[in-house]
C-alpha cells in the first residue's frame, strides 16, 4: 500500500510541482532564442542527446554495472536538465538565458529521446526477453504529468507575470524539498541493500558526473563558444532532472533498483556543481580584478 501511494500519488505530485516551476520560468521567446545562440544550442543539444548517452554507456561497461543499475544510469543520462541547472549557472556567472533555452528544447525533445534511449539500453543490458515493456498508456500518463504543468506555468507567466514572479521562489523551494524527499524515498525503499548498491554505483556515478560537466564545458569551448555560454552548457549537461529519472524508474519501469543511480547521482551533483560553479565564478571575476588593478596603477 505504501509503495502504491508513493508511486501513484506522491511522485506524480512532486514531478508536477517541479515541472510547474520550470513552466513559470519559460516563455515562447525562450524557444525562439534558439536563433540567437545557434552554435551554442546545437553543440549543447549534440552533447546532451548523442555524446552523453555514449559516455554513460562506456562508464556502465567500464565499471561492469549490473544490468538494472546500468539502465538506471542510462535513464539519468537521457533526462534533461532543469531549474537546478539554471540556478547553478547563475551562481557560476553563466548564460542563464541559454540555460533556459536548452532546458526548454531538451524537455520537448526528451519526450522522444528518453523512451528510445531507455528502450535500447534495456535491450542492450537486459536482453530483449528480459526487458520491462514501456506500456504506452503509462508513457502517456507520464508525458501528461510533465507537459501539463509546464503549459500551465507558461500560461501563468504569459497572462499574469506578476503572479508568476511571486510563485517562482516558493515553487523552487518546494521543488527542492520534493527532490530531497523523492531521493530519500528511493533510498529508504531499498535500505536493506542500499549499502551494497551504493558501493556498486557511487564511483560510476561520480565519473559520469565529472565527465558530463567536462564535456559540457570543454566541447563548446573547442567549437569557439564563449566561456559564459560554455559554463551554462556545462551545468545543463552535468545537472540532470533526478526527480524525473527516479519517477520513471519507480512508476513506468517499476524498478526500485533502477532508481538508485539517479538518486546517488543527484546527491553527488550538488557538490561537484558547487565546486565547478565556484571555480568558474572566480575565473570570471579574475579579469575584472586585474583590469581594476591595472587602472589603479
Amino acid at each position: 500500500m505504501e509503495r502504491d501511494v508513493i508511486a501513484t500519488v506522491v511522485l506524480p505530485i512532486a514531478l508536477g510541482v517541479i515541472m510547474l516551476g520550470l513552466g513559470l520560468s519559460l516563455q515562447l521567446a525562450d524557444f525562439r532564442r534558439v536563433a540567437t545562440y545557434p552554435r551554442a544550442v546545437i553543440v549543447g543539444l549534440v552533447a546532451q542527446m548523442l555524446i552523453l548517452p555514449a559516455i554513460c554507456l562506456g562508464v556502465a561497461h567500464l565499471f561492469a554495472l549490473p544490468a538494472e543499475l546500468a539502465v538506471g544510469l542510462m535513464l539519468l543520462a537521457a533526462s534533461p536538465g532543469g531549474a537546478t541547472a539554471n540556478l547553478f549557472s547563475h551562481l557560476a556567472k553563466g548564460d542563464v538565458a541559454l540555460n533556459i533555452t536548452l532546458t526548454a528544447v531538451n524537455s520537448v525533445l526528451s519526450l522522444v529521446t528518453m523512451p528510445l534511449i531507455v528502450g535500447l539500453s534495456m535491450q542492450h543490458f537486459m536482453g530483449t526477453e528480459k526487458a520491462i515493456p514501456l506500456q504506452f498508456d503509462k508513457v502517456l500518463s507520464v508525458v501528461a504529468v510533465i507537459i501539463t504543468p509546464v503549459i500551465i506555468g507558461m500560461v501563468i507567466r504569459s497572462k499574469r507575470p506578476d503572479l508568476a514572479n511571486r510563485l517562482d521562489k516558493p515553487v523552487r523551494i518546494i521543488s527542492a524539498v520534493f527532490l530531497v524527499l523523492v531521493i530519500a524515498a528511493a533510498v529508504l525503499k531499498q535500505r536493506a541493500e542500499i549499502a551494497d548498491q551504493f558501493a556498486e554505483v557511487e564511483l560510476a556515478a561520480l565519473v559520469f558526473n565529472l565527465a558530463s560537466m567536462a564535456v559540457g564545458y570543454l566541447l563548446p569551448r573547442a567549437f569557439g563558444v564563449m566561456r559564459k555560454q560554455a559554463v551554462a552548457i556545462g551545468m545543463e549537461i552535468g545537472i540532470h532532472n533526478g526527480t524525473l529519472a527516479i519517477t520513471l524508474a519507480l512508476t513506468v519501469l517499476e524498478s526500485q533498483r533502477m532508481s538508485v543511480p539517479p538518486a546517488i547521482y543527484s546527491l553527488i551533483m550538488f557538490f561537484t556543481a558547487a565546486a565547478f560553479g565556484a571555480w568558474m565564478a572566480r575565473r570570471a571575476d579574475a579579469p575584472a580584478a586585474e583590469s581594476s588593478a591595472a587602472a589603479s596603477a
